[in-house]
């Protein structure tokens, strides 16, 4: 690459990586502040609920990675061939099937919110507070998944600036309306899942402006040579096993927690899963640029731009993390205080557990972005090796501790994901792995 090739690439990352970080530091931003006011409008047990459902929007995800995230990953790589007609059918079927997995989760909603909130939680203090806040959750399935879907595909098309924007009104309305609907109408938990779906339900008819703009590629069609829903799964595979598996670690982890250590760790778990939320900012951001810039380097088969490509999102990602951690290792007693503990205790579990966590989630945002670089260099069975044992390694782990060292149990992550490190070391130089883009995949 020339220097200049190497400048404008640099420029074109930067667009794409702070256009990502921008959406996802929205919806941090709206997650960590939504929770912060819960926590004081309604109490540390109203923190800890919606700690208690998010398994189910963990499920709307992992099915929006597989089918959305996939799909906007196959478009990338076709723009990237000027293959226009594969990427119009693709973002189609992307759009039909997301809308209609909405629509599923719509009518379970209505027909079975009390038996998976009793799933979620087997506690009689939170579970109350959890069947309120998981009704609109599911009723406003349709609302989520379009709001993912579209984000990705409209990034990939050329408008990630108009997706940053909806996204950050987006997490505006839904904190606005978390202080009208909690504070004002007295609508309590209730108050708090509404708002989150009417923002998600502002943010679509904002990003629908990019089909009247004349940049637009994308359509609705049906009109294709070949199915392609199986290069679909096949290409969100990866990201939705890890998804997969996190749902069940975070059910895992609930419930282990909630049983060892009560009320108290259940809320310092909660908090943790908040900052969790602050972590998500940096590889989120570096996945979706790796997924949208990476996929187009990746379909063109430029080994030196896509390698550029790479190195500038482990530095910034490295940079951002590191910054983070010390932040939070001196200062946890500030997060503790706004999430609106209301004890002694549950302020000391707490601090303690932040710690700990702000190590934990280091190695894990290495080996997530470490997924997606082994995915767009084809290596299918490393990432697929990785979304398995991204959260499958915790739970183990996490039920060890819990029952032969329970006053050690916030330590189970760290020591998973240090596992998984060597294991994955272990494999790449075992397997003689050489990580080299081939010219024309049919991903």
């Amino acid at each position: 690459m020339t220097n200049e090739e190497k400048s404008a690439l640099s420029t074109q990352f930067s667009r794409f990586l702070w256009s990502s970080v921008l959406i996802t530091l929205s919806g941090c931003l709206g997650n960590v502040v939504d929770g912060i006011i819960v926590g004081n409008l309604i109490g540390q047990d109203g923190v800890s609920a919606i700690n208690l459902s998010k398994p189910v929007v963990q499920l709307y995800m992992t099915l929006n990675l597989l089918l959305g995230m996939g799909a906007s990953m196959i478009v990338g790589k076709a723009f990237g061939k000027k293959d226009h007609a594969r990427a119009i059918y693709i973002f189609t079927l992307a759009v039909i099937i997301n809308m209609l997995i909405g629509l599923f989760f719509t009518l379970t909603g209505l027909m079975a919110n009390d038996r998976i909130a009793q799933l979620l939680c087997n506690h009689d203090q939170l579970l109350a507070q959890c069947k309120e806040y998981l009704l609109p959750m599911l009723l406003g399935a349709p609302a989520y998944m379009m709001m993912w879907t579209l984000s990705a595909m409209i990034s990939v098309d050329g408008s990630p600036r108009l997706a940053s924007m909806a996204i950050i009104i987006d997490n505006a309305v839904n904190l606005l309306l978390d202080l009208v609907f909690i504070s004002l109408l007295g609508w309590g938990i209730t108050g708090s899942s509404l708002a989150t779906v009417v923002g998600h339900l502002v943010g679509i008819g904002i990003m629908l402006r990019h089909f009247r703009y004349k940049n637009n590629h994308l359509s609705l069609t049906l009109k294709h040579e070949r199915p392609e829903f199986l290069n679909i799964v096949s290409q969100g595979a990866p990201l939705a096993v890890a998804s997969v598996c996190l749902t069940l670690l975070l059910l895992t982890a609930n419930t282990t927690v909630l049983s060892t250590l009560g009320r108290s760790g259940i809320f310092a778990f909660s908090v943790c899963m908040n900052l969790l939320q602050i972590y998500n900012l940096f590889v989120a951001g570096t996945c979706r640029t790796l997924q949208s810039l990476g996929a187009i380097q990746a379909g063109s088969g430029n080994n030196e731009a896509f390698s550029f490509v790479i190195d500038k999102s482990l530095r910034f990602i490295t940079t951002a993390m590191g910054i983070t951690c010390l932040l939070v290792l001196i200062w946890p007693q500030v997060i503790t205080i706004l999430f609106g503990a209301e004890d002694a205790a549950s302020a000391v579990e707490c601090n303690r557990a932040l710690r700990i966590f702000a190590l934990s989630f280091i190695p894990f945002c290495y080996i997530y972005v470490l997924m997606i670089i082994y995915k767009l260099y084809n290596q299918h069975s490393m990432a697929l090796f990785i979304s398995f044992a991204l959260s499958l390694t915790v739970i183990p782990v996490l039920w060890l501790m819990a029952k032969f060292m329970p006053q050690h149990i916030w330590y189970s992550y760290i020591i998973a994901y240090l596992i998984e490190a060597v294991v994955i070391f272990a494999l790449h130089k075992g397997r003689h792995i050489e990580l080299k883009l081939k010219p024309k995949t049919d991903n």
